[in-house]
């Protein structure tokens, strides 16, 4: 499960912003990002455990971010793994990705639920495999977690407005403002909890941006910029279970043109 906020076209500089978390057991074995050996066009994480990954981008500017929908008693043990969605999506040419909507909709019932975010500087998409939906990211901000495009939780109204806020009024980007945001770990008040079918102490424990616990948590946070003129900055801080800071990847590159 992990959660993105997502800037369309809000700040001056900067007309595509990702603030992304992780959130996954800390035994599942990961690769942090980097550019992979058989795909050296693509930048990204590894899940070990499956295969894939959860957010990542191609150097022809193409992007791809999932989330998992929390749905107890829907989950569906031979289901095909999720973060493969991800690298079809970075692997594909040009004219397949075209039709990754189509892709993704005939293929919906192979996966557990699912929001992939898709697309490029250009146009973005998020399409949940539950409502087969797909959905335009025009100028905004946004906020995806594990049930549909901005729901109404707590933490993704904070990572919102925070977001909103600081695209507003920062002439000048610091990343570790989008850090910051990232690692807010307060939780919700009961009140306010969504009800996703998990018992309530997990519901306390998932209802704040940055989670942590001994065995399931935020195992890393990434930011991603693209300026006006297609340079990319990836930062990527990875985490243990006493959300204490283990390692940074920092890659920039240029958009290649197609």
């Amino acid at each position: 499960m992990c959660i993105l906020f997502i800037a369309v076209n809000q700040h001056p500089k900067f007309p595509l912003i990702i603030a992304a978390n992780r959130d996954e057991f800390h035994q599942r074995p990961t690769t942090n990002s980097r550019y992979w050996e058989d795909r050296p066009a693509i930048l990204a994480g590894k899940d070990e455990l499956a295969g894939g990954t959860w957010m990542g981008i191609n150097r022809d500017g193409s992007i791809s971010a999932l989330t998992n929908i929390r749905a107890p008693g829907r989950e569906v043990e031979s289901a095909i793994t999720r973060g493969e969605l991800v690298m079809n999506y970075l692997n594909g040419k040009t004219k397949q990705r075209k039709k990754y909507a189509e892709v993704l909709s005939e293929s919906r019932h192979n996966y557990n639920g699912y929001n992939l975010l898709f697309g490029d500087l250009n146009k973005l998409y998020v399409y949940n495999n539950f409502d087969d939906s797909l959905v335009p990211l025009e100028d905004g901000v946004y906020g995806l977690s594990n049930a549909s495009l901005n729901s109404p939780w707590p933490k993704i109204a904070t990572g919102r407005d925070a977001l909103a806020r600081y695209c507003q009024h920062a002439n000048v980007l610091d990343t570790e403002h989008l850090f910051e945001l990232l690692k807010n770990n307060a939780p919700a008040d009961d009140a306010a909890l969504p009800k996703t079918g998990v018992p309530i102490e997990w519901e306390r424990r998932l209802s704040s941006i940055f989670i942590q616990s001994d065995d399931y948590g935020t195992r890393s946070s990434t930011v991603l910029l693209v300026d006006h003129d297609k340079h990319v900055t990836w930062e990527e801080r990875t985490f243990n279970p006493q959300a204490e800071q283990e390692s940074v990847q920092h890659f920039e590159f240029d958009i290649k043109s197609s």
